[in-house]
């Protein structure tokens, strides 16, 4: 039976990190879907603080100590750059994670349910989706920034852990798919003839960058592996992106993964479950402003992965749409869906997206090269 969220027993998981505050009440906050979020408001020697307390879903992240690790290396070695740089601000620029009272990064109920607790950044806000070029030049500068802070975490991040191993294994989520369509346990594969083909037709895309890996001239980095524009906090009078949120997914990987799902998510013109996946199109200006952004954050990438920023962008947007297609085959139960085909919409929006990138290719790389050529100065 599942305990519900009352106020004591909010109360009561606030009580056991070392805050030295006093609970005053919780309410829900944000709008993510995997974690459940608090804004804890409580005493401390008679001024108003706050707090953002987390239950930790470990159904999806099933060793909450090695997320937790990753996340207390990354915003320790965040807030010390900061610090070392002289950065405006520095307190507002990193999560700052609250131990508990036995010294440990989260907390673990009697039940299971893990918890964690940040200082709340106050005087900021989240946009859901990017409807102004200039918010992706936002977002993008604030996640090249954290990758340029983080290239010098000790041993590379090799003390990180993969926290959901083959997130971005492309052609492990085409083994995926190929067995999906392989048993097609509902009998659907007859109605998706033409995602199929587009599907098998882009497959070499996936093979593209492991060889540019081995050799090293692609470098594996600390890298968020979720950069959508609501996982930046933007500054409420400056709406400069102040602080990168939601790290669970922090671990090593590709730079090219993280701008990538800039692409994917933020220059799509349409709904990601759009039923008009004709009217889809790779916005080629918010493209050109996450370009500029990440490169002049970043200030860290060798020309290989410079040259290959567009491709992140397609090798994200066609992942995450046979990803799609593969649940829609196996009768949608991993993508949570409120009407019937909307992860076959899904992933028609996402083909459409990467058709629109393949076609603007040479546009998006000079982009890409105007941009290099600008954060070089």
């Amino acid at each position: 039976m599942k305990r519900e969220f009352t106020q004591e027993r909010l109360g009561d998981v606030f009580r056991a990190f070392a805050s030295r505050s006093d609970f005053t009440c919780a309410i829900p906050y944000g709008t993510g879907h995997i974690n459940d979020t608090f804004k804890v408001t409580a005493n401390q020697g008679g001024a108003v603080v706050i707090f953002t307390m987390q239950r930790i879903n470990t159904t999806i992240f099933k060793q909450p100590e090695n997320v937790m690790s990753n996340i207390v290396q990354i915003t320790t070695h965040l807030g010390e750059r900061l610090v070392a740089e002289r950065t405006v601000d520095a307190s507002r620029r990193a999560l700052q994670v609250v131990l508990t009272r036995q010294g440990e990064d989260f907390y673990r109920e009697a039940d299971g349910s893990c918890w964690r607790l940040y200082v709340y950044v106050d005087q900021a806000f989240t946009v859901d989706c990017v409807e102004h070029a200039a918010d992706a030049y936002t977002a993008a500068l604030a996640f090249g920034q954290f990758q340029r802070l983080l290239a010098d975490l000790p041993g590379g991040g090799a003390s990180l852990v993969e926290t959901i191993p083959g997130f971005h294994d492309t052609r492990s989520r085409y083994a995926a798919f190929k067995a999906a369509l392989k048993e097609d346990a509902l009998g659907r594969a007859a109605e998706v003839g033409p995602e199929i083909e587009f599907a098998l037709a882009h497959e070499g895309l996936a093979d593209i960058l492991p060889p540019l890996v081995a050799a090293g001239d692609i470098p594996l980095r600390v890298t968020h592996n979720d950069t959508k524009i609501n996982n930046v906090l933007l500054d409420a009078t400056t709406r400069e992106g102040i602080c990168v949120i939601d790290l669970d997914t922090c671990m090593p990987g590709l730079a090219l993964y993280d701008f990538g799902d800039m692409v994917r998510a933020g220059t799509n013109n349409a709904a990601e479950d759009t039923t008009e996946p004709e009217k889809v199109v790779s916005r080629a200006d918010v493209f050109e402003a996450l370009a500029r952004g990440f490169l002049a954050g970043a200030g860290c990438l060798t020309p290989a992965e410079v040259e290959y920023l567009p491709l992140g962008g397609q090798l994200m947007t066609l992942e995450c749409g046979i990803r799609f297609l593969a649940d829609y085959l196996q009768g949608d139960v991993y993508f949570r869906t409120q009407r019937p085909r909307q992860n076959l919409d899904r992933c028609r929006s996402q083909f459409a997206l990467v058709a629109s990138q393949l076609k603007q290719n040479d546009v998006f790389r000079k982009a890409v090269a105007e941009a290099a050529r600008d954060a070089a100065g």
